[in-house]
This record gives structure tokens, sequence and C-alpha cells, in this order.
């Protein structure tokens, strides 16, 4: 029976040297049965104070607390870790790159449900998880959620997050199978989120707002001067430039 584990991470900051120092996560399989991990863990690394500023953990709420790789949370991932499995992430390539430099191998299936949301809700202008939740009105039915789950709902806190990607999850599947109905969603939603998406707007820079079928047409130098000069694109605005310039064209 496949488990899945809808995550999120807090850290001391976005950079290479930064580390985990907090999990919200949420397990659950087919017959219903939750388990539910709150945990702050500490770390070597010290906390930026950008991190603090979003995420409110301060030093001192740190004391005492076992290193990541010695939460509950972290052993019971490993114990998990197998193909039949699936991972769940919004941006996920971020909190999964900060549990690897803990140790962890990856086995399990990936959902990301930021790319997942880009495909199904392209509709959408944003698709950060705060932005779905209430583009979607999933806060009318956090709270009841939440008292089921008995969480304690707080702004930019993994936990709570990770109660909004829940939400958000079954408007995942549903959409999957409205458009997809002869697939399983989520192993729809697994090959979705393999899929890099073709961006159709600017949404920063000179362009902001403009399509990029229409900046391809009549400024291309400008889409081969991103892609030569923006080392950290992300790949589906990698992927949309490469499509309009072609990959093989000499930036």
């Amino acid at each position: 029976m496949p488990h899945y584990i809808l995550f999120d991470t807090e850290t001391t900051g976005g950079s290479e040297e930064d580390r985990i120092i907090q999990f919200g996560a949420m397990i659950f399989d087919q017959q219903g049965t939750i388990e539910t991990f709150d945990e702050l863990c500490s770390s070597d690394v010290e906390i930026k104070l950008e991190a603090m500023e979003v995420h409110n953990i301060t030093p001192n709420l740190l004391e005492g607390k076992p290193q990541a790789t010695q939460t509950d949370f972290y052993k019971r991932i490993n114990e998990l870790n197998t193909p039949e499995n699936f991972l769940i992430a919004h941006n996920i390539n971020f909190d999964l790159g900060m549990i690897k430099k803990e140790g962890f191998v990856n086995q399990l299936q990936i959902i990301d449900t930021l790319r997942c949301a880009k495909h199904l809700f392209s509709e959408l202008p944003y698709h950060r998880l705060q932005y779905l939740r209430y583009a979607l009105k999933l806060y009318e039915n956090e709270q009841q959620e939440a008292q089921k789950l008995n969480i304690t709902i707080k702004a930019h806190d993994a936990i709570g997050d990770v109660l909004v990607m829940k939400l958000f999850l079954s408007k995942l599947v549903a959409k999957c199978r409205e458009i997809y109905p002869d697939y399983n969603p989520m192993e729809k939603l697994v090959e979705l989120t393999k899929t890099p998406v073709l961006i159709k707007t600017f949404r920063f820079g000179k362009y902001k707002g403009q399509e990029i079928a229409k900046v391809a047409s009549e400024d291309a130098g400008y889409l081969s001067w991103m892609r030569k000069n923006m080392q950290d694109m992300d790949e589906d605005l990698r992927y949309t430039i490469d499509k309009y310039i072609g990959s093989s064209s000499d930036y």
C-alpha cells in the first residue's frame, strides 16, 4: 500500500551552506491513516536574519533540539524510502535538496505541487502556495482540517504550509481526474512533475506582462541574452526560451 509524504522545511537560509531547522510533514495512506510531524531541529549553521524574518525561528528555540537526522520525521522518511511511495512538496527541488544535505538518498516517486499547479491551473497568474490558498479558497476549509489533525496554523510555519498543501493536493487530484480521466491521478502528477512548463508571459524584466512568443518574434536577441547571462534561470523558463530560440542556438 503506497504512502504519501507531504513535507516542508524551514531553514537557516537559502544558500548552499544553509541547513534544516524545522520539519513539517503529514504521511497518509489509502486507508486514511495520517501521521503528523512538527519538529524543530538544531544546526551548526547560524540562522540568517532574513530567514528569521520569514519563519520567526530564533536560535533559543533550537536549544536542546536534535539534529535533523535524529528527528522522528527523518527516521520515518528513511523507512518509507522506496519507489512504491510518494514524496510531495511545493517547489520540491528546494526541500529535497535540503534533506539530501543530511545524507538522504531519494528513492521515492516525486510530486512537485508547484509545477503541477503551473500545468493544471495555468490560468492563474501566480502559483505560490499562499496565493493558491486564497485563489482556490483553501482557507475556508483549513481550520476544520487543522482541528481534526490537532494542528495550530501559523504563518510561514512548516506544518501550516503542509496543511495548505494537503488541501491543494486534493484540488490537483480532482483536476487530474477531470482532464485526464483515463490516468491514475497520482501517477499523472508524477509525470507532470517531470514535464517542464511552457511559460506564456514574462513576469519580470523590460517585457513584463508581454507574451514570450511575441517577444521571440520581435526581439529574439533579448531571449538569447537571457539564456546566456541568467545562470540561475529556473528550468521552466530555460525550457521556454529554448523552445523559442532553439536549444542548439549559439548563445
